[in-house]
C-alpha cells in the first residue's frame, strides 16, 4: 500500500488512518467498490467506473455517493502516490451501524487508496469451480464488498497454479470469473455472456464489446472444453488470453495468445491509450 489515502473528506496517512470496527462495511458487507487501473498518475475510465459505483449503491440501497468528491478524492490520491503502475481502490460503505443488518444514521464511508500493480502477462492459466452465481440474487450484477466467494474459489485457482477460477450461473450457463468477465471463441466468432446471466457489467468487458464487435450470448458452461480460444477482461487485466483451463491446453505455445486474442489485447491497448476516459 502507498503512504497516503483518502478516508471521509481528506488526505490521511495510510498507517494511520482508521475506520470503526462498527462500520457496516466490516461487520455486514455492506459497501461497494470500484477498482481502476492507473498509469503514471491517471486513471482509466473514470467516468464509467463512477457511473458504475452509483449504480452499484442505488442497488444495495446507499445514499446515492457524491460523485464529484469521489472524483477529487481520486486525483488527491494520485497526485499524492506517485507511481508507473497502480491499483486505484474506490470502496463506499454503510457507514457506522449497528450490529446487524439495519444500518445506521451517521452516512457511509467513502476511502480511495492506491497501490502498486504490476502488469499482467499475455497468457494466464484458469480452472472452472462447482459454485456457482445466483443470477436472481439481489446483489447479480453489483460490485459489492461481500466477496466471500471469490475469495474462496481464487484461493482454490491458485491452489491449482492458476490466477482466476470461472462460474457457472444456477442453471448452468457461463457466467464470470472471481474478478473477471469471460469471452470465448467458437467458429472464429467472439462471444461473451450477457449481464442478466449473472455476471457483472465489466468496464472492459463493455469497451471490448463495442471496440472489438464481441457478440452477447447465452451459453452453456460446457463450452468452455470447445472454445477455441478463451480470454478474461478486468480492469487491471484488460484482455488476457488463457493457455490453460483446468487440465485443457488451448494455446500451442503457452506464451502467446490466439488470433482473435491478440487482435482484442491490440485494438483495445489503441484505444485506450487515445481515449483515456471513454464515453
Amino acid at each position: 500500500m502507498t503512504g497516503t489515502i483518502w478516508l471521509d473528506g481528506a488526505l490521511r496517512a495510510a498507517d494511520t488512518a482508521r475506520v470503526s470496527v462498527f462500520d457496516h462495511g466490516l461487520t455486514v458487507g455492506d459497501g461497494v467498490f470500484e477498482t481502476l487501473k492507473a498509469e503514471r498518475g491517471r486513471a482509466f475510465a473514470v467516468t464509467r467506473h463512477l457511473e458504475r459505483l452509483a449504480r452499484s449503491a442505488r442497488g444495495l440501497g446507499l445514499p446515492e455517493p457524491d460523485l464529484d468528491e469521489v472524483r477529487h478524492a481520486c486525483a488527491q490520491v494520485l497526485a499524492a502516490n506517485p507511481m508507473e503502475r497502480g491499483r486505484l481502490r474506490i470502496t463506499y460503505t454503510g457507514g457506522i451501524s449497528p450490529l446487524g443488518s439495519e444500518r445506521g444514521t451517521t452516512g457511509p464511508t467513502l476511502a480511495v487508496a492506491l497501490g502498486v500493480s504490476a502488469p499482467r502477462a499475455d497468457t494466464t492459466a484458469a480452472i472452472t469451480v462447482p459454485w456457482t452465481r445466483n443470477e436472481r440474487s439481489a446483489l447479480a450484477g453489483l460490485k459489492t464488498t461481500s466477496y466471500a466467494e471469490n475469495v474462496i474459489a481464487l484461493a482454490r485457482a491458485h491452489q491449482q497454479g492458476a490466477s482466476e477460477a470461472l462460474f457457472a450461473n444456477t442453471v448452468g450457463r457461463l457466467c464470470e470469473g472471481t474478478g473477471s468477465n469471460v469471452f470465448v471463441v467458437l467458429d472464429g466468432e467472439l462471444y461473451t455472456p450477457p449481464v442478466a446471466a449473472g455476471c457483472l457489467a465489466g468496464i472492459t468487458r463493455a469497451l471490448v464489446v463495442d471496440w472489438v464487435g464481441a457478440q452477447e450470448a447465452d451459453l452453456p458452461f460446457d463450452v468452455l472444453s470447445r472454445a477455441e480460444e478463451v480470454f478474461l477482461t478486468s480492469s487491471l487485466r484488460d484482455v488476457q488470453a488463457v493457455a490453460r483451463l483446468d487440465e485443457r491446453t488451448l494455446l500451442s505455445d503457452p506464451g502467446v495468445p490466439g488470433p482473435v486474442a491478440a487482435k482484442a489485447m491490440r485494438i483495445f491497448a489503441e484505444r485506450s491509450a487515445v481515449e483515456p476516459d471513454p464515453a
